[in-house]
């Protein structure tokens, strides 16, 4: 929010994104474990459908500055420019390359080796349901914990309900269930007698995404040359602390104000890349490690999880969110 408030289109966002002020950590039959009032502040926290937040980022530039339906393949870069290929338009000229292309990022194939991406051994499924159920606040976030699974809740705007779920699995059986396991089937039986909201929005959701939890060990090459990579084409991460598309709009503003620091230059690349990297890694590292604690099924483990959590003051949480949400892409020293 600070990163979209530099851009001045925070209000946008806000109009269209649910506002949360509190966190709550639920056993899996809705049993309070522990909970946290959010300071108010001009960026308060905010969650919103990823369509939503396209939009408004969309509508917020000139036209012509987008141009959809181009499938990379190939960039060569000479002295003073860089030529990009593609195997349905012609070729384009340009001086820099950022590849914003995704986990799967063609662009990263020419900066740096084929990195492995690493499966963490849980699945999670994502939907947003147009209905709040009676039991859920609606400025709440909350986080349900069970054995080997997890299920989390929160307001998009508008009146929906966003909400995912994660579950133990070895990823063969993924990969041979995703092909003939209809999504709501598995998830009633995954999450049979957690608390009643769980079930009320998995089945009032229409469409359910289903994925693996991966992400990809910190890489210290980012680019080369008049070459770059931003957001999940370089740092993927797993979804635990909602950090990925964050990471990536911080990323674009730290990038921009390098731009304007150094010129339109190699040296404003690089600098991006060493400003940025400690800070992606970091997130990285901690929301896998949240994740992988919020995965245990040892019944000792998931007993020793709920009584340390509960026992967590505010001010320890609070320097926790700190770290991960105080982070200010347009201040932060270059």
């Amino acid at each position: 929010m600070r990163a979209l408030q530099h851009l001045a289109i925070a209000d946008k966002i806000l109009d269209a994104a649910g506002v949360i002020t509190q966190i709550h950590w639920l056993a899996h039959n809705g049993q309070r474990i522990n909970s946290i009032q959010l300071p108010q502040s001009e960026t308060p926290a905010v969650a919103l459908h990823r369509a939503d937040l396209q939009r408004i980022l969309l509508n917020s530039l000139p036209s012509p500055l987008v141009h959809l339906g181009y499938s990379f393949v190939d960039s060569k870069q000479s002295s003073n420019s860089t030529t990009v290929a593609f195997d349905n338009q012609p070729s384009i000229s340009c001086r820099y390359v950022i590849g914003a292309d995704g986990v799967h990022s063609d662009v990263r194939l020419l900066v740096t080796e084929k990195p492995v991406d690493r499966f963490r051994s849980y699945v999670v499924w994502r939907g947003i349901s147009s209905t709040t159920p009676a039991k859920i606040q609606g400025d709440a976030a909350m986080e349900l914990h069970g054995r080997g699974k997890r299920f989390g809740i929160g307001p998009v705007g508008h009146g929906r309900t966003g909400w995912w779920a994660a579950a133990n699995t070895e990823l063969e059986n993924f990969v041979a269930k995703e092909a003939i396991a209809d999504a709501h089937d598995e998830l009633r039986e995954l999450f049979d007698g957690w608390y009643s909201p769980v079930l009320d929005l998995i089945t009032s959701t229409p469409t359910i995404l289903r994925t693996e939890a991966s992400d990809r060990p910190a890489s210290d090459t980012w680019g080369c040359g008049r070459t770059t990579l931003l957001g999940d084409a370089i740092h993927p991460t797993t979804p635990n602390l909602g950090q990925g598309g964050c990471m990536a709009i911080e990323d674009s503003v730290v990038l921009a104000r390098c731009f304007v620091k150094y010129g339109l230059s190699e040296d404003a690349l690089r600098g991006y890349e060493r400003v940025r990297h400690g800070r992606t890694s970091a997130i990285t590292y901690v929301s896998r490690l949240y994740g992988d604690i919020g995965q245990w099924e040892n019944p000792f483990a998931t007993a020793t999880r709920s009584k340390v959590i509960s026992a967590l003051p505010d001010v320890l949480i609070k320097q926790f969110m700190k770290f991960v949400f105080d982070y200010d892409a347009a201040t932060v020293r270059i």
